[in-house]
């Protein structure tokens, strides 16, 4: 579900919203490779109409360079722990740019072995993770991907945050377009949609947050959680699908879980101490890439065929990216203000509409 923008938002070209970027983190002692990464993934998400995700959220990370909590320069170590497997040491560096590290690695080890897992232990917020599942086809992969975070979510059946909104991604490669492409969390909404709807004065849907007292709400300022996927009624499927992604990126790999991991936003001077696990699988090791890919694109072909003529996930995405080049990113005022801020804090100018 996208977020809406509305009619008052600025629009600003992707490729003069990057160098922004860039410049920025480049400013904020990130190297220029890594601000360039982490810029360039921010936009893409902005492009793909997930702006809980976006370019939203670099105000946040230049709060946690500022700070600390995040390091510009982290000293990444990447360790082979068997054949099929790895685990990178993140050193609290950005989330964004060690997720691309670590698909990476787990890519060259599917091009050995198969099929590679990767797990990242002390890193940061990771971005959208449907990038890394993307990522993984862009080498002829199928790419599976997992993240948590701190209490942010209600667990069926309670009233108070718990678990995160703990994402999964997956992407499979497709004969003459984009890859298919599941990303999503396991709550309603995430949790950066709440923060977007305060800071630009949206309501929120319903069934989606509770309040303190655990009530559903629509007011962004009242909501104390998000609710799991499958609202009030069946959230829990959603519900046991973070807990065991946090399972999966928490203890597995070395990680605190849930409401022992401190909070993206309220506690700035925390390290976040996040995981993520990262699986690419060969298909040439199966069915082989060919005839996975071209089935893909046989579904969506009948699919489309189908009454109410169904679309591929990833599809509104791809909608998404080619209106938003056409006539740009929307930057709503709030951020745009923020934007600003940092511009003139960091000594780079701001791409005015």
């Amino acid at each position: 579900m996208t977020q809406p923008v509305s009619a008052t938002a600025h629009r600003i070209d992707a490729a003069r919203l990057r160098e922004w970027g860039t410049r920025c983190l480049a400013a904020a002692g990130m190297t220029d490779v890594d601000a360039a990464q982490l810029a360039a993934s921010l936009v893409q998400t902005s492009l793909w109409g997930i702006d809980s995700h976006g370019i939203a959220l670099l105000p946040h990370y230049l709060d946690r360079l500022a700070n600390g909590t995040i390091r510009a320069r982290p000293a990444v170590v990447v360790r082979r722990t068997a054949p099929a497997t790895a685990m990178v040491e993140a050193d609290q560096g950005h989330g964004i740019v060690i997720a691309h590290r670590a698909m990476d690695e787990a890519i060259a080890i599917a091009r050995e072995q198969g099929v590679g897992a990767v797990g990242v232990r002390d890193s940061s917020h990771c971005g959208a993770i449907g990038l890394y599942a993307r990522q993984a086809t862009h080498a002829g992969c199928v790419g599976i991907a997992f993240t948590h975070a701190n209490s942010v979510a209600v667990p069926h059946g309670g009233q108070r945050a718990y678990l995160g909104t703990n994402p999964i991604a997956i992407a499979v490669p497709r004969e003459g377009a984009a890859p298919v492409c599941l990303d999503m969390a396991t709550t309603s909404i995430p949790w950066n949609r709440v923060r977007n709807a305060r800071r630009e004065g949206h309501a929120l849907p319903d069934d989606v947050a509770v309040d303190a007292e655990g009530r559903v709400t629509t007011d962004a300022h009242a909501a104390a959680a998000v609710m799991p996927l499958g609202g009030a009624a069946f959230g829990h499927k959603g519900y046991a699908l973070a807990l065991m992604i946090d399972l999966l990126c928490g203890p597995l790999l070395g990680n605190p879980y849930g409401p022992h991991i401190p909070p993206m936003f309220e506690a700035l001077d925390a390290p976040r101490r996040l995981g993520a696990l990262f699986i690419a699988i060969d298909p040439e090791r199966f069915g082989g890439r060919e005839v996975l890919a071209t089935a893909a694109e046989r579904m969506a072909v009948e699919l489309a065929a189908e009454p109410g003529a169904p679309r591929m996930p990833s599809d509104p995405e791809h909608d998404h990216e080619a209106e938003r080049l056409r006539n740009g990113v929307p930057v709503e005022d709030g951020l745009a203000t923020q934007c600003r801020a940092w511009s003139e804090r960091l000594g780079v100018r701001w791409p005015e509409p």
